[in-house]
């Protein structure tokens, strides 16, 4: 089957997932965002936590202004310890499972000018030792947890310190392995990678910002595109933005998960949280959003979770907003390789152009 290899979406999401961004080391992904935004005519801002926005000037400047905001790190393993064999002891950073991953290459975000290639391992299958943590796995007995993973690099301690590479560096997936791929009908394609979260979000907004210049529209409200740090160790990048940068109204930009206690579809339908394990998100705002989606052609769809957060979560538990919301495009499978319809981007799209 042919797909859609020259969708707009699909070359940018292609350009997006080939470059590492773990949190605390967004900075190449930063790089990437802020030629785009530039390329669009318009000037990037970046302030001193790794945080970067553009700001579209509104038609009442006086009107609170709106944040619409993706986050730009990803989920990734963090070195704790190297061994004096070379290979690398490694934790999550974030909510990451071994067993998403499965044994394969990755590149570690190292301190000099390059990454460095490894590969995560489980070590060997090849044996009945009951206590070999691969035979308690085969055996239903217990799951892989990173304790018993290690990155194999092929060098030694000397030279990953040469290259860079200490305690503390992250790693994630090669982007030969992150896709994205393709899969059913040609004419609206589902499509899978390795982590929509948030790429998917940095997509809408540099799509949306591309939209609003070609079209040469003015906002109703002065509405900041913000490409935020650390989201996934702890809201980080949002709660210091909306420190420094009062704004009446946040909207997240990001996935929207599909536990079984959902009835979210994969159909190209935005989903909007309407609450998530913590917080109710402000009812006015989603059915202005769902109001939105309607002149785009397309509905929303609506979720509750008890276990998720956003950003959005981050600026309304810290006090630094006072309405927020949580939108985005729902996705099949949580942290890993992720499932997404392509034509719910679009549809995305469509809805905060008329939101706005």
């Amino acid at each position: 089957m042919s797909y859609p290899q020259d969708d707009p979406n699909v070359l940018l999401l292609s350009d997006l997932l080939r470059v590492p961004a773990p949190s605390g080391r967004e900075e190449l992904m930063a790089r990437v965002i802020m030629d785009r935004i530039a390329d669009l005519g318009h000037a990037p801002k970046q302030d001193q936590q790794g945080n970067v926005w553009v700001e579209v000037p509104g038609q009442n400047p006086d009107l609170g202004h709106i944040a619409l905001a993706s986050h730009m790190d990803e989920l990734a393993m963090v070195i704790t310890a190297i061994n004096a064999d070379g290979t690398l002891q490694v934790r999550p950073s974030g909510g990451l499972h071994p067993w998403k991953l499965g044994e394969c290459p990755v590149e570690i975000v190292s301190d000099g000018a390059e990454t460095v290639a490894a590969h995560l391992c489980f070590g060997s299958t090849h044996t009945t030792d009951p206590s070999d943590p691969n035979t308690q796995f085969a055996t239903g007995q217990s799951g892989i947890t990173w304790p018993y993973c290690h990155l194999l690099t092929g060098l030694t301690p000397d030279q990953l310190s040469r290259a860079g590479v200490r305690v503390g560096s992250t790693a994630v997936p090669v982007a030969g392995v992150r896709g994205p791929y393709f899969f059913g009908p040609p004419d609206d394609p589902l499509v899978s990678a390795w982590l929509f979260d948030n790429r998917g979000g940095s997509l809408t907004l540099l799509r949306l910002l591309q939209r609003i210049s070609e079209e040469k529209t003015i906002p109703n409200r002065t509405t900041c595109l913000c490409f935020l740090v650390q989201e996934e160790t702890g809201l980080i990048g949002a709660r210091g933005w909306t420190a420094r940068n009062p704004v009446e109204i946040f909207i997240a930009v990001d996935s929207a998960p599909m536990p079984r206690n959902q009835q979210l579809q994969l159909d190209g339908r935005p989903a909007v949280w309407s609450r998530d394990s913590q917080m109710h998100f402000d009812q006015g705002l989603i059915v202005d959003l769902a109001a939105a989606a309607q002149r785009a052609g397309t509905q929303l769809q609506y979720a509750v979770y008890d276990r998720a957060a956003s950003d959005a979560s981050g600026v309304l538990q810290a006090g630094h907003v006072p309405r927020a919301a949580t939108i985005g495009y729902p996705r099949e499978n949580s942290h890993g390789y992720e499932v997404c319809r392509l034509s719910v981007f679009d549809n995305l799209i469509a809805t905060l152009f008329c939101y706005l």
